[in-house]
């Protein structure tokens, strides 16, 4: 990939640009190798002006808070663009409706509806994704999903052309939507139900009760591996990797959590061959023990 006109890029606007820059620490799972490109633009015009000399000359990821994606150890040869402070705003429209940018955290934008006594995000207070990866997975838990929430999303293409999508023209399915792949989310305009604060947060706090109560918290996971199979069975993903494979199965430091079964961890220094070889054989473990066929949820980025 030619890079000299990204270099004169970076230097003329000043940019935080970088080449053959590490990942390891941009994920929650604290794997991965190193990106050809890193951009993190300040502002949208930047973005666009990005996009414009980019043209597509290589792949390229949006990368929000790195809570549920696993790096391949090798180069990722294209770009990875984390969009800035810039992108995190948030306002309140009218009394229910809410505009969050899409690398505010779903956490943030939650607390942010409590205050101004907008319940219906309650559930985005237990999901550490930014907003933009909460769109794109359709991110959810307790019976909530960003589809129910979502009036409508403004976004770029990697030609620098911004739109707007209505959210009745998104396609949405369990964990994951259907849209155009060159499209860059901007910000996410939501409406809720106006309420009193203290019943939402009354709420909020026996959500994060039930998950501090199943789920392991500070240590290197990428949230739920695997996603429930809906139309498979009533079982939950957890239950059948429960069922299916034997205790402290481990590959280097790759493990599956003792607290909850479909979060696997990264105890020090799991590579991605680690991490993936484990995956594989949960995978394979369910399907021969249960004949069903558990998919991701995380995104494998190589």
């Amino acid at each position: 990939m030619e890079l000299s006109d990204l270099k004169d890029f970076k230097i003329m606007h000043n940019s935080d640009l970088f080449f053959d820059h590490s990942v390891k620490k941009m994920n929650w799972f604290n794997i991965g190798g190193k990106s050809k490109v890193f951009f993190k633009p300040k502002s949208l015009t930047e973005l666009k002006d990005f996009l414009a000399l980019y043209s597509n000359r290589g792949k390229i990821f949006i990368l929000g808070l790195g809570s549920n994606v696993l790096f391949h150890d090798d180069i990722y040869n294209g770009v990875i663009i984390k969009l800035g402070s810039s992108f995190a705003t948030l306002s309140k429209l009218k009394n229910d409706i809410i505009i969050a940018g899409s690398s505010c955290s779903q956490k943030k934008l939650s607390t942010f509806a409590m205050e101004n006594n907008i319940a219906g995000f309650e559930f985005m207070h237990c999901i550490p994704g930014s907003i933009g990866g909460g769109v794109k997975m359709n991110s959810g838990c307790f019976g909530s999903e960003f589809k129910d929430k979502l009036i409508s999303l403004q976004c770029m293409d990697t030609f620098g052309n911004i739109r707007v999508l209505p959210a009745n023209k998104i396609k949405f399915n369990y964990r994951s939507v259907e849209f155009e792949e060159n499209l860059i989310f901007l910000s996410a305009t939501f409406r809720g139900k106006i309420s009193e604060k203290k019943k939402i947060k009354e709420l909020m706090d026996q959500l994060a009760i039930k998950k501090n109560n199943s789920q392991p918290s500070k240590i290197k996971t990428g949230g739920s591996t695997f996603k429930n199979p809906i139309k498979q069975t009533n079982k939950k993903a957890w239950e059948l990797i429960k069922e299916s494979i034997p205790k402290k199965i481990s590959f280097g430091d790759a493990y599956i959590s003792e607290m909850h079964s479909n979060f696997f961890i990264n105890k020090g220094n799991a590579t991605f061959s680690d991490m993936n070889a484990l995956i594989n054989y949960v995978k394979k473990k369910v399907k021969d023990k249960t004949g069903i066929n558990i998919s991701l949820e995380i995104k494998i980025i190589k």
